[in-house]
């Protein structure tokens, strides 16, 4: 792989596949990107909005302020008068001690209100900040799928390393497949191959669950029987024998006439057990 760190080859390589229709500038490339722009007109948008509210209630916060301390001030005030006036009448004094709780009153109803202001204030950047980052995201995930190898190109990659043994790079290409294309009927195939090179390394746990992928999300794929026989050999060498027996079993009964079926009465035989459950006695 030497030729690859040539800069010079590199380039050529990547003008000449430019040049090919199956990595042309697409129309679901292009409304892919246009997404993109969408998407960073509104967060642009959304952070306008956020800075006049910022600034909406910047300005009520120092209001509030400077009404405490407005409050604090005269509170100050009247208890030095209530201190020289302490030889007045008691009427003063009582009406000084009413204005001053007044005051007090204002100020803690003042410090309620702030608290409010500042929680929504709070509230309004955790919002702002989950919206950002979730948009963000999203922004990224259309920018890597239009940033992706077609499918056909992608699958064609993955089958053609899986064939030749390379089963990292093979690995990686399907699993790239899903992420992309998830929904596409190949998809199916992908967590088929996944599984296959589980199974080929002796990870038989994750095979059989990969293989289960196959079953449960593509049950009418071309990969389903497939599936199925090999979930079964992976629960049997996982020394689940009943399980796989079950999974041979319903293979048998689902596609009596598939050549799958054919292997799976071979193994059946091998370990001694009906290729039919037995009734139970009545």
């Amino acid at each position: 792989m030497k030729f690859l760190r040539n800069p010079i080859f590199v380039l050529t390589l990547f003008f000449g596949f430019s040049q090919m229709p199956s990595w042309g500038a697409s129309k679901e490339m292009i409304q892919l990107q246009t997404s993109v722009d969408d998407l960073k007109a509104q967060m642009t948008q959304m952070a306008q909005s956020f800075n006049e509210r910022m600034g909406v209630m910047k300005n009520l916060l120092d209001q509030n302020t400077d009404s405490m301390n407005k409050a604090a001030a005269a509170i100050t005030d009247l208890q030095t008068t209530l201190q020289k006036q302490q030889s007045d009448s008691t009427s003063h004094v009582d009406q000084l001690s009413g204005q001053i709780q007044a005051l007090n009153d204002t100020l803690d109803e003042l410090k309620v209100r702030l608290g409010r202001v500042s929680k929504q204030l709070e509230d309004m950047q955790a919002a702002q900040q989950s919206l950002a980052a979730q948009q963000a995201q999203q922004a990224q995930q259309q920018q890597q799928l239009a940033q992706a190898p077609p499918p056909d190109v992608l699958y064609a990659n993955a089958l053609r390393d899986y064939q030749g043994g390379k089963n990292d790079l093979a690995t990686q290409e399907f699993s790239d497949y899903i992420k992309f294309y998830p929904n596409t009927d190949l998809a199916g195939n992908a967590y088929f191959y996944l599984a296959d090179i589980e199974y080929r390394q002796g990870n038989y746990e994750k095979a059989a669950a990969d293989y289960d992928k196959v079953l449960q999300n593509f049950p009418s794929g071309n990969k389903a029987a497939s599936a199925q026989l090999k979930k079964g050999y992976s629960l049997i060498e996982l020394g689940q024998k009943d399980a796989g027996v079950a999974e041979l079993r319903h293979l048998i009964q689902r596609y009596p006439r598939s050549p799958e079926a054919t292997e799976a009465r071979e193994r059946l035989r091998k370990l001694g057990v009906s290729a039919t459950a037995p009734r139970s006695a009545e």
